[in-house]
């Protein structure tokens, strides 16, 4: 069972434990968070400035950024209780529902919970939602490839 508190942990905590830095760290608190969820918070999604935004909007399908980071934490949490994170890379977003158009005319602050379905070594698989208000804004699947993230290969000489 999740254990709520107001902030358990804030976003410089957050910045010095997933690879997203300056305006691309997206998150600004923790929540609540166990061994199977963890549940963050933002209130960033109105800035006119958000380095998601295009043609002057934030389109809902940038939730799946916040929740991609969200499970990014919850791999830093449970490390803190067991072997060290290994590095990660969203691979698919699966079943997304955009149930809004954009999220820059959402009022109150987002809500991002990411719930672990499963672990099989190198893939992770979790079930996502970002809701505002009491209100479900998107929702979905995604995996997560563990391990290091290929690098471009040099092109071969003739």
């Amino acid at each position: 069972m999740l254990t709520p508190s107001p902030w358990l942990h804030d976003q410089a905590w957050i910045a010095a434990h997933i690879p997203h830095r300056g305006s691309m760290c997206l998150l600004e608190g923790v929540v609540a968070w166990d061994a199977g969820h963890v549940v963050c918070c933002a209130d960033n999604h109105r800035r006119l400035d958000h380095p998601l935004r295009q043609f002057g909007r934030l389109g809902a399908a940038c939730g799946i950024e916040y929740a991609a980071q969200a499970m990014a934490v919850h791999g830093a949490l449970l490390s803190q209780r067991g072997p060290a994170a290994r590095p990660g890379m969203l691979v698919s977003a699966r079943q997304v529902t955009l149930h809004v158009g954009r999220l820059d005319d959402v009022q109150g602050a987002l809500r991002i919970r990411a719930e672990r379905l499963g672990d099989g070594d190198p893939l992770l698989l979790y079930a996502f939602s970002v809701s505002a208000g009491g209100r479900t804004l998107l929702e979905g699947r995604a995996c997560v490839l563990l391990g290091s993230v290929p690098e471009a290969s040099e092109p071969s000489a003739p």
